[in-house]
C-alpha cells in the first residue's frame, strides 16, 4: 500500500507521523513540550543538513553547492573535459572518476570507443583523476564501492547518480554542470522541497527492490509529486532491508523525476563501509525530534507485490498477478499507449501475439547494470534457477554483474556456475542493455529487464528502419522465475525457493591492480591522446538583440524523453564528435528535423560570414519584408536559428547532448508547456539556448517563423514576459516566458554558451 499525503507531514523522532492537515501548534507542543514552526522543523531534514554543509552562498534559499566528488562515464567525459579544457582547466580540483561502462564494446565506428578510453586515461594522468578501464565496473557501482561517504555530495553526468542509501546525497546532471565544478564554480539551485518516504513493514518473500521502486514510481510520476524535490527515506521498514535492497530502490528514484535522495543510515550501512575497507566513510544519519516534510509518501512494504512496468515508461506499472489475470485487457491498454509513444503508423505493434496457451511469453530476460547487477539480486536469482534450465526456445537470459569484485565473489560462491548450467550467459560490467547497446532483441521481441528504463527504442530497435521491440521492467527475482518457467511470465511469489543469502566478501585487489589512481598527482606534461573521432566544439556566437526562429519540429506527446531528442544505443559511439552526433538528433521521433534545422542554419552561417542571408535561404526575403512592415530590425544583426516545441521535454537521461546537438545545428531555443526535469532545462541554458515556456494554445505550426523582439534586453534586465510574433501569420502576437534564471545563467545565454562564458572570463 502506498499513500500520498495531500500536503506535508510532521514526523516526531522518526516514528510518529502527523498529517499537516490535522496538526496545530498545540498538538506539537503537547507531544514535544516545545513550540515548532514549519520553517524550523523543515531544517531538521537530513537533506537540509547536507545541503547546508555544502552551500557556499550563505543563503539557504539560493544554494551555491560545491560537491565533494565527481563521476562520469565514457559517453560523457570526453565532451565534459573538452569543454573544461576550452574554458581553462588546469587540474581536477576534486576527485573525478572516469568510468568506461557505456561504450565498452568497440564494435561500432572502428576505433572510436577505445580512442575515447585512451583520451580519458591520458586526462586522468594530466589533470589528476581516477580512470576505471572497460568491464571493471558500471559507474554507479564503482561509486558505491569507492566514492560514497556519509554526509557527502557527489555530482555525476549520468541521471542515475543516486547513493542516498549509503548516506550520500548524489545528483545526476548534464556535462556542463560537471564542467562548472571542474572550474571550481558552483551548482546553483533554489532550496528544493523535501518529500519524506516512510517505509514500514517487511517485503514478502519474492518481492525485490525493483518491485518497491516501480510501485513508488507508479504512484508519483504522472502527478509530479516529487518533481525536482529530494526524496528522504525514513521509517521502521528501512532497517528490515539489506543495503543492497535499499540501493536497488534508491537508484530508481531518478525515474520519479526527483532531484536527489537520502536515507537514514544504521549498522547495516556501517557494515557496508567496513566490508569495503572504508569504515571512516560511515556517518550515522537519523531522524531528529521534529521534522517537517513538504510532501509525504507512506509505503507498507508488506503490501507490495511483484511488479512489471510495461512499455514504454517505468511508471506504466501493474502487478504481475493482475497482468496474468487480465492479460488481454491490459495488453490492449498497453498497445493503445504504445501508439502515442511510437508515433509511427507504419509500424505494427502488438503484444497480444505474445500470448501462448493463455500465458504471456517473453523473448528475453536481462539482469544488469546499476539497478539489477547487484550481488544480492544475482544470488537470489541463482537460488530460483538452481537445478532448472531456461529451455532451448526463443527465450534467453543474460546476467551482468555490476562490478568485477561482485563477479569474482559470484564465481567463488558458485553462483556463476549454477547460472551457466541453466543456459544463462554471464557478461562483464556493462550498461549497454539499459540504453540499447547490448542484448538488442529481435524485431517484435519482448524483453523483461532489471535495468532502469524502458523508453521507446531503449532496447536498441529502430522504428525508422521498420523495427520495433519493447522492454518491460521487472525485478531480478521475477525474471529468474520467468526463466525457470522457460519464458512464461511468472511472479517470484509463485516460486517455492529457499534464499541462501550468502555473505559478500569484497576483494579490493581487482581495483588496486587495474584502476589508475592519480588523485592529487596531476602530471601536466602528459600529452592528451586524441583519436580522429574526437572533435572540438564548433564556435558559437552570442545572443543578439532580436531573434528570428523557424519552428522545425512540433511534438505533441505528453512527455518527450532525452532518448527521443538524441537516441541512445549505437549513437553513443559518436558522442565525442558534436557534429557527427548531431546527425542523429530527433532521428527516431522526427527524421526530417536535421535537414530542416540545417536549412535555416545556412542563413545564420551566411550572416556571421557577412554574406547575403536571403541567398542562403530564400524564404527569409519574404519573412524580413513582413517584419520590416512593423519593426525596424537589421537582419544582419539578428540571429537566425531553429526552435522545437514539445509539451514536456527532457524526461530521462542527464545527457547534455539532448541540448547541444540542437545547438550545433543552429537551435537557439525550446518552447514547452513545462520542462520534465531541472537537468534538461539546465542543459539548454548551458548551451546558450532559451528555455521558453508557453502556457497558452500554440499560435504557430511546424514551419512557421517567429520573431522574438528585444530578447537580449529581456534576458539582461530580468523581464519575465517576452513578446513574440508569428511572422507568416500576420505578425500574430503571443507571450513567451523564461522562468527563473540566475545571474550566471543569464550571462551564459547572452554569451552564447558556457564555453564562451568561461573563455571571456579569462
Amino acid at each position: 500500500m502506498i499513500k500520498l499525503y495531500e500536503k506535508g507531514a510532521y514526523v516526531l523522532n522518526g516514528t510518529e507521523i502527523i498529517d499537516e492537515q490535522q496538526v496545530s501548534s498545540d498538538i506539537l507542543f503537547h507531544k514535544t513540550g516545545e513550540n515548532w514552526s514549519k520553517e524550523e522543523a523543515a531544517k531538521n531534514t537530513l537533506a537540509y543538513e547536507i545541503l547546508e554543509n555544502h552551500n557556499t552562498s550563505g543563503n539557504m534559499d539560493k544554494l551555491r553547492i560545491k560537491f565533494d566528488k565527481l563521476t562520469s562515464h565514457d559517453i560523457t567525459f570526453v565532451g565534459i573535459i573538452q569543454t573544461a579544457r576550452a574554458s581553462g582547466l588546469d587540474k581536477f580540483p576534486v576527485p573525478y572518476v572516469l568510468t568506461n561502462c557505456h561504450n565498452s564494446l568497440c564494435a561500432v565506428g572502428g576505433t572510436i570507443n577505445e580512442d575515447d578510453h585512451m583520451y580519458g586515461l591520458s586526462c586522468a594522468k594530466k589533470y589528476g583523476g581516477i580512470y576505471v578501464p572497460p568491464h571493471q565496473a558500471v559507474i554507479h557501482q564503482f561509486a558505491r564501492e569507492i566514492l560514497a561517504g556519509g554526509g557527502k555530495m557527489i555530482l555525476g553526468s549520468d541521471s542515475h547518480t543516486r547513493y542516498g542509501a549509503l548516506g550520500t546525497m548524489a545528483m545526476g546532471e548534464g556535462g556542463p554542470e560537471i564542467v562548472k565544478q571542474l572550474l571550481s564554480k558552483t551548482y546553483d539551485i533554489n532550496m528544493p522541497g523535501v518529500v519524506g518516504v516512510y517505509l514500514t513493514g517487511k517485503p514478502n518473500k519474492g518481492v525485490g527492490p525493483q518491485d518497491v521502486a516501480l510501485a513508488i514510481i507508479g504512484a508519483v510520476f504522472a502527478n509530479g509529486y516529487v518533481n525536482n524535490k529530494v526524496m528522504e527515506f525514513i521509517g521502521d521498514g528501512v532497517h528490515n532491508l539489506s543495503v543492497d535492497y535499499r540501493i536497488g530502490i534508491d537508484v530508481m528514484t531518478t525515474e520519479t523525476t526527483c532531484l536527489s535522495s537520502i536515507w537514514v543510515t544504521d549498522e547495516k550501512v556501517q557494515e557496508f563501509y567496513e566490508i569495503h575497507n572504508r569504515p571512516d566513510d560511515y556517518k550515522e544519519l537519523k531522524s531528529k525530534k521534529v521534522t517537517y516534510y513538504d510532501g509525504f509518501i507512506y509505503v507498507d512494504l508488506a503490501e507490495i507485490k511483484p511488479m512489471i512496468a510495461m512499455p514504454f515508461h517505468p511508471s506504466n506499472v501493474y502487478t504481475i498477478d493482475d497482468l496474468n489475470k487480465n492479460l488481454y485487457d491490459i495488453l490492449d491498454e498497453v498497445e493503445k499507449k504504445a501508439l502515442i509513444s511510437l508515433d509511427n503508423n507504419k509500424i505494427k505493434y502488438s503484444l497480444k501475439d505474445k500470448v501462448r496457451n493463455g500465458k504471456l511469453y517473453v523473448d528475453q530476460g536481462v539482469i544488469a547494470g546499476c539497478a539489477g547487477g547487484g550481488f544480492e539480486n544475482i544470488c537470489d536469482a541463482t537460488d530460483i534457477l538452481n537445478g532448472k534450465y531456461i529451455g532451448a526456445d526463443e527465450f534467453s537470459l543474460s546476467v551482468y554483474p555490476a562490478s568485477q569484485p561482485i563477479y569474482m565473489e559470484l564465481i567463488k560462491n558458485g553462483s556463476v556456475a549454477k547460472l551457466m548450467e541453466t543456459g544463462a550467459t554471464i557478461r562483464t560490467a556493462f550498461c549497454g542493455p539499459c540504453f540499447g547497446a547490448g542484448d538488442v532483441p529481435s524485431n517484435n521481441g519482448f524483453s523483461i529487464r532489471h535495468t532502469t528504463r524502458n523508453f521507446p527504442n531503449r532496447e536498441g530497435s529502430k522504428v525508422t528502419a521498420g523495427q520495433v521491440a519493447s522492454v518491460a521492467l521487472m525485478d531480478a527475482r521475477s525474471i529468474a522465475a520467468t526463466a525457470a518457467n522457460k519464458g512464461y511470465l511468472t511472479s517470484a511469489e509463485n516460486i517455492d525457493v529457499e534464499y541462501l543469502k550468502p555473505k559478500y566478501f569484497y576483494d579490493s585487489k581487482i581495483y588496486e591492480n587495474r584502476v589508475y589512481n592519480g588523485l592529487g598527482k596531476p602530471e601536466p606534461e602528459t600529452e592528451v591522446k586524441f583519436g580522429p573521432g574526437i572533435v572540438d566544439w564548433p564556435s558559437m556566437v552570442g545572443l543578439t538583440d532580436d531573434l528570428v526562429l523557424k519552428v522545425v519540429s512540433v511534438i505533441h506527446d505528453p512527455v518527450t524523453t532525452t532518448d527521443e531528442l538524441i537516441p541512445s544505443g549505437e549513437t553513443s559511439s559518436y558522442r565525442s564528435n558534436p557534429l557527427g552526433l548531431a546527425e542523429f538528433t530527433l532521428s527516431r521521433k522526427d527524421p526530417a528535423y536535421v535537414g530542416k534545422a540545417k536549412e535555416i542554419q545556412k542563413a545564420e552561417k551566411a550572416r556571421i560570414a557577412g554574406e547575403d542571408i536571403c541567398k542562403a535561404n530564400d524564404e527569409l526575403k519574404d519573412i524580413f519584408t513582413k517584419i520590416h512592415e512593423k519593426f525596424a530590425v537589421d537582419e544582419n544583426k539578428t540571429e537566425i536559428g531553429s526552435v522545437i516545441y514539445a509539451v514536456k521535454p527532457g524526461d530521462g537521461s542527464a545527457r547534455e547532448q539532448a541540448a547541444s546537438c540542437q545547438k550545433v545545428l543552429g537551435g537557439l531555443a525550446n518552447i514547452a508547456k513545462e520542462y520534465a526535469t531541472k537537468r534538461y532545462r539546465s542543459n539548454l541554458i548551458n548551451w546558450g539556448m532559451l528555455p521558453f515556456i508557453l502556457s497558452e494554445e500554440l499560435p504557430f505550426e511546424n514551419g512557421d517563423y517567429i520573431l522574438v523582439k528585444d530578447i537580449k534586453k529581456a534576458v539582461a534586465e530580468k523581464i519575465s514576459e517576452i513578446k513574440a510574433y508569428v511572422v507568416n501569420k500576420d505578425m500574430k502576437e503571443f507571450t513567451l516566458k523564461l522562468g527563473e534564471l540566475t545571474d550566471d545563467e543569464r550571462t551564459i545565454i547572452q554569451k552564447g554558451c558556457l564555453i564562451n562564458y568561461y573563455r571571456d572570463m579569462k
